[in-house]
């Protein structure tokens, strides 16, 4: 993921326009493990939310998996989704009206048959769920589960179709620091088992510390970007 300039501004061309992010130049190489940290209002999410190709930038260019996505239209930007980004988001966005298995499911069932029919998608889907310590869950709904084996579940879901990078927004948000460390653990096993990138928005600065690099949002420009020597498992 390389991003070159990139711009956001809210209400163009009206009076109250407003830019929020100025100008990023940022890249993730493939299995990097990077917090994104910075006070609130800094432009996090917003900047999230443009590399999960959820909002288009205002400017600047953007390139993921070797591909200029500036100039994709809304197929091309779901695609690009659904084959190479994984999402974690603080709150979940599990349905309710679906079991845990079949939640995780989801993302893959939405790609095209080719790349893996339900059977294939099933059997990943459990043996993600036996990897974050679910086995035993398969057929809970959302609402039998505790909020730190719901953020499981979602961990689950973001990896089920192999993304090169995964963006995840406060991840540990919600939830108390045993169940947060138990998260993290779980990111940083399979980055390190997969090599799937990782970019994760974090005002936690004990979990910003584990992670190989820390990236500081000020104001919606980067005010520093360091490799983190001394990062821990």
């Amino acid at each position: 993921m390389r991003l070159e300039g990139l711009r956001k501004t809210y209400n163009a061309g009206l009076p109250n326009a407003e830019e929020v992010l100025h100008g990023i130049d940022l890249q993730i190489q493939p299995g990097e493990f990077t917090a994104l940290i910075g006070p609130s209002g800094s432009g996090k999410s917003t900047l999230l939310n443009a590399i999960g190709l959820l909002e288009s930038a205002s400017g600047g260019s953007y390139h993921l998996a070797g591909r200029d996505v500036t100039v994709f239209d809304d197929d091309e930007r779901t695609r690009a989704r659904h084959d190479v980004l994984g999402f974690i988001f603080q709150f979940h966005h599990l349905l309710p009206a679906f079991t845990a298995l079949e939640n995780v499911m989801m993302p893959g069932l939405m790609r095209p048959q080719g790349k893996g029919g339900p059977a294939v998608i099933r059997s990943r889907a459990a043996a993600l769920l036996d990897a974050v310590g679910l086995r035993d869950a398969y057929d809970k709904k959302p609402q039998e589960l505790s909020g730190g084996m719901q953020q499981r579940v979602a961990v689950a879901r973001a990896l089920v179709v192999g993304p090169q990078l995964v963006l995840a927004d406060e991840p540990t948000g919600n939830l108390d620091t045993h169940a947060g460390d138990s998260i993290f653990a779980l990111l940083r096993q399979f980055n390190r088992d997969s090599g799937t990138a990782l970019l994760i928005v974090t005002h936690d600065p004990r979990l910003a510390a584990r992670c190989d690099r820390i990236v500081e949002l000020v104001d919606g420009q980067i005010a520093s970007d360091r490799a983190n020597t001394v990062a821990g498992a």
